[in-house]
């Protein structure tokens, strides 16, 4: 061990003298010692600092410690037993050193008992000489410095005790002289290799204390003391001489005992008893209460024999017994002793309407079916069967009677012939429905004819659906909807109308061609919407009728033919004058333009002029008060066609007159011109 010191003194220079690491060698070595005292593995221990020196020192330190530990525990068995014989050794590490550390001491012990030198010259070793040394200084250092100390003690004035040294005066001895230039030490110390110093005798690392089992070693000065390692416990303290002394609660004042109770004193706590002391025949309960003492239950064979034991506040007393007879005897008519009670006997007997058989002291029912005997009340009881036979006695619902049971089924259901199982009731024989009924496994469903809806408060009956109020029913028919039972009908206008093959249209009557109008001969007869209309059309002067010539035509149309010479009549620009006729309906949705009319031309859009005409003006000239049309220019099949739109919403019943000018475009200018009128017929109906 003294070699490791020294490496580790070496060691801490040379740390020092790099003075690069934070963590000093101390701390290293301190911190190796703390992880052997808790028996780690040395080898294994957590680094404190990536330097190589602090990992040596950290691991050298906790092995020296756990040495020391091995060693000690060697010394202790050398000193206590006398002997290294043990069970406990094997081949490890750590028991080599234990042992080594044992049979060293003998060594020691023995050279001691011998009055041998305790330095020899024997080469044990450097940690065993060291600790054959230790135990042999020790054994003699109890014997001897003590009588040293007697035969040099002397008094001064202050009464101290002081130790004469005659080889002190030379300055060779530290503490003792033995003569012929021997030196010694005081018990607690020995002597060093130089043979004068003296070091402390750690006595807790040598095994040489006596401190008991719980108490540690604490190493001082020349000696060492024993510590307490548990603490005494609640109603202990701790004496001087380490020993645990029990504290008088009572005596101290500690407890906790109320006025009417006084405090004794046990070992570690302490037991309140009331002051109250009580007589005979009682006994005192926690609160310090006198209790009465029932010695009638708490002592047996109080009472002689045939005597009944009654007891007393404090006492009891004793009495005669009297016949008693128990259940189902009574005493014969004499008193003297008791006979059986024939229970069975009397108008309705024992068991109420059940068979009843008389026994010895009681008697047993035989119980009708349905019913079981309870032997405590002695009573026959009706058995629950839907209770104790669940889903196996009934389809759907059992129902308990007195020694029986009934069946019975769920709405929907009939009970069966066999009174057990349910059929499914055919609801539908009753009628419950207003129209039609169906029924289903356990219940019905009503249903309607078609127009009727079932009723949401009763769910039968048949309520009839208006269709005409419903949201399509606006375009159900085509003018007005009726509702009927279970249906509807749609009508027309009176007049003009007739009610088409669907039953919800309404078709135009042609009075033109069904011959009903009133036109005259002279006349031409127009079909409009609902209506008709007569009118006479005469070409202007200088102008003849072309084309159709029936009556029943829709267009008239007048070409300019001047007499000779009219040079009036020839510069008129009106090339032509046409009357046509068109029947329209009121737009109930107007949204967007709609095409009426088509003014057709032979004026090509693209390509060579055609008789010089290049180009085709349309306008409205009149008739277009509210604006309600216009027209416009298109292309269609390469020549330019006139489209009169309706671009406003019109309500009939109104009749108008478009006058419209197509006027023919050359390179001079405007060369000639048509003249269209548009008798337009809107109906007050949108069909």
């Amino acid at each position: 061990m003294g070699l490791w010191i020294l490496l580790l003194c070496s060691v801490v220079g040379v740390l020092r003298a790099q003075g690069q690491e934070q963590i000093s060698i101390e701390e290293c070595c301190k911190d190796g010692h703390l992880r052997g005292s808790d028996n780690q593995d040395c080898t294994a221990l957590p680094l404190i600092s990536e330097s190589t020196t602090c990992r040596i020192v950290q691991e050298q330190c906790c092995v020296t410690v756990l040495e020391d530990s091995m060693c000690t525990t060697g010394i202790n068995m050398a000193k206590e037993q006398n002997s290294c014989y043990t069970d406990l050794f094997t081949n490890s590490c750590d028991s080599k050193t234990t042992k080594t550390c044992c049979e060293c001491c003998l060594l020691g012990k023995a050279a001691q008992e011998h009055n041998l030198p305790c330095d020899h010259s024997l080469a044990l070793g450097y940690q065993c000489g060291l600790v054959s040394r230790a135990c042999c200084v020790d054994g003699a250092s109890l014997n001897n410095t003590q009588d040293f100390a007697k035969e040099h003690e002397t008094s001064n004035d202050d009464d101290d005790v002081k130790v004469t040294d005659p080889c002190k005066d030379n300055g060779k001895c530290a503490h003792l002289c033995v003569g012929n230039g021997t030196c010694a030490c005081l018990k607690g110390f020995k002597l060093k290799p130089d043979g004068k110093s003296c070091d402390d005798i750690n006595e807790c690392l040598l095994g040489a204390s006596n401190c008991r089992l719980g108490e540690s070693c604490i190493n001082t000065e020349g000696t060492f003391r024993c510590q307490r390692e548990v603490s005494c416990g609640t109603g202990y303290e701790l004496t001087d001489n380490n020993n645990c002394k029990d504290i008088d609660e009572c005596e101290t004042g500690t407890h906790n005992c109320v006025p009417d109770f006084e405090c004794q004193n046990t070992q570690g706590s302490f037991r309140c008893h009331p002051k109250v002391k009580c007589g005979a025949g009682y006994i005192q309960d926690a609160l310090g209460s006198c209790i009465d003492i029932n010695e009638c239950l708490a002592q047996t064979g109080t009472c002689h024999p045939g005597q009944v034991c009654i007891n007393t506040m404090g006492s009891y007393t004793c009495q005669r017994n009297s016949v008693n007879c128990g259940r189902g005897y009574h005493l014969n008519e004499q008193g003297t002793r008791c006979v059986d009670v024939d229970e069975c006997k009397g108008p309705d007997g024992a068991c109420l309407g059940h068979g009843c058989i008389n026994l010895v002291g009681s008697f047993r029912c035989e119980c009708a079916a349905g019913y079981i005997f309870n032997s405590i009340n002695r009573v026959c009881e009706d058995i629950n069967e839907c209770m104790h036979y669940p889903g196996r006695l009934c389809a759907h619902k059992c129902v308990n009677n007195k020694g029986s049971y009934t069946c019975s089924c769920t709405t929907g259901f009939k009970l069966s012939s066999d009174g057990r199982n349910c059929d499914d009731l055919n609801e539908c024989e009753g009628n419950p429905c207003s129209q039609e009924c169906a029924n289903v496994y356990g219940s019905y469903q009503c249903y309607c004819r078609r127009g009727y809806q079932l009723s949401d408060v009763d769910g039968i009956t048949c309520e009839d659906i208006d269709e005409c109020a419903l949201p399509t029913g606006g375009h159900i028919c085509a003018f007005r909807c009726h509702n009927t039972g279970g249906s509807f009908h749609c009508s027309c206008p009176v007049k003009g109308y007739t009610l088409a093959a669907n039953g919800r249209s309404c078709q135009d009557i042609d009075e033109c061609v069904t011959g009903t109008h009133t036109c005259a001969e002279n006349q031409s007869c127009f079909n409009v919407q609902g209506d008709f209309r007569c009118m006479s059309f005469e070409c202007p002067t200088n102008y003849r009728r072309i084309g159709e010539t029936t009556v029943r035509s829709e267009t008239i149309r007048c070409m300019k033919s001047c007499p000779p010479n009219d040079v009036t009549c020839n510069m008129d620009p009106v090339h032509s004058v046409s009357h046509t006729f068109i029947s329209m309906a009121t737009l109930r949705d107007f949204t967007k333009p709609e095409d009426i009319v088509f003014l057709r031309t032979t004026v090509p859009a693209y390509g060579a002029y055609q008789f010089g005409t290049y180009d085709v003006k349309f306008e409205i000239q009149d008739g277009n008060a509210e604006r309600a049309f216009d027209v416009i220019k298109r292309i269609e099949n390469g020549v330019y066609v006139g489209v009169v739109r309706q671009v406003k919403p019109i309500i009939g019943p109104l009749n108008l007159v478009l006058k419209l000018a197509m006027i023919n475009l050359t390179s001079q200018g405007a060369s000639h011109q048509s003249v269209i009128n548009i008798h337009v017929s809107v109906s007050e109906f949108w069909f």
